[in-house]
């Protein structure tokens, strides 16, 4: 995919960003999709010094690019740091649509190429894609179709959604159905199946160290579209079936999870989304250059757990760049 506009750093498509300090946006313009107009939010935060390094992050379902630590520490790192809101969330969520909707993750293909097209026009030759959740599913799905792409050299995730937290019956038959049934019929709703108290773990009006916006990212998500079950399930099918990637991987869990419907100070140190085993054994089935770690006590988004665990989360990713990536 070739532009024509080579983009300057001091570039006026950038603007300055929700988040104020270093951080500006631009606004990717997509192609019109289901639901209409789409966008995706381009944010950046370059370093202090020229770097030809650069990291891109991807947010989780029902979330946004917020977490500002992150950013600093690849610039420190020199790294040139961007994130991208993904279409219907976040900065990039329009009146007319339904929030995080999609029907493959295939759709988040367009902004992928575009935001990696303009990092590299922006000078960056190393390039690391950074996903958390579903947006660890989502680039581990994007490396495995693109094998020995020259738009990026690495993968960190970040407890990817390799598999739904369910009972073994349900992942073996009821989402199969429901995804055959999602592929067809996108538009009804099902329980969404996450309870209000992770939310609750990361905001600073509840239990949390956090401050981001609850209208971008709500602390209660009752509902989806039966299309979203259906887009990260075939997705997580390729990951679980013979999948392998031709960069280097890095899949980062907790070293529990935890399901409770009351507050418990046990949130505060363990996965309450996703099934920390699920991710152990689905990223070592993955071939390639993979490298599964456990971090201790950490919570779901493992750079928003306690200070200690999130310097741990940190070692542990720049470690393993250093051993990767020697230039």
């Amino acid at each position: 995919m070739q532009h024509n506009q080579h983009s300057d750093p001091k570039n006026t498509a950038y603007k300055r960003d929700v988040l104020g300090g270093n951080f500006e946006n631009r606004t990717l313009t997509l192609k019109n999709d289901y639901e209409g107009k789409a966008i995706a939010t381009l944010v950046r935060s370059l370093c202090s010094s020229t770097s030809n390094k650069a990291v891109l992050y991807i947010h989780g379902f029902n979330d946004y690019f917020f977490q500002e630590e992150l950013a600093t520490n690849f610039n420190t790192k020199g790294y040139n740091f961007y994130a991208l809101d993904l279409r219907k969330y976040g900065r990039s969520h329009l009146p007319h649509q339904k929030l995080n909707n999609v029907r493959s993750l295939l759709e988040y293909d367009e902004e992928l190429i575009l935001a990696l097209d303009i990092i590299k026009e922006e000078w960056n030759k190393q390039i690391l894609l950074n996903g958390h959740s579903t947006g660890g599913l989502i680039i581990t799905y994007f490396a495995s179709r693109n094998p020995n792409s020259t738009l990026f050299q690495g993968l960190i995730c970040n407890s990817p959604f390799y598999a739904y937290n369910l009972s073994f019956f349900e992942r073996k038959f009821a989402i199969p159905i429901l995804s055959w049934i999602g592929e067809k019929f996108p538009n009804p709703l099902l329980p969404a199946g996450f309870n209000d108290m992770y939310g609750q773990s990361l905001h600073k009006d509840y239990f949390g160290e956090w401050e981001y916006s609850m209208v971008w990212k709500p602390i209660s998500i009752s509902k989806v579209n039966l299309g979203f079950l259906h887009a990260i399930y075939e997705a997580q099918q390729n990951i679980q079936n013979n999948c392998s990637v031709t960069v280097p991987l890095l899949v980062l869990h907790s070293d529990k999870s935890i399901m409770v419907s009351n507050w418990t100070d046990k949130l505060k140190v363990s996965d309450a989304v996703l099934d920390v085993e699920h991710i152990a054994k689905y990223g070592k089935l993955i071939k390639g250059n993979v490298t599964v770690v456990e971090i201790k006590e950490g919570m779901h988004d493992l750079v928003l757990s306690k200070l200690e665990v999130r310097q741990q989360v940190y070692n542990e990713i720049f470690g393993w760049i250093n051993t990767q990536y020697k230039n």
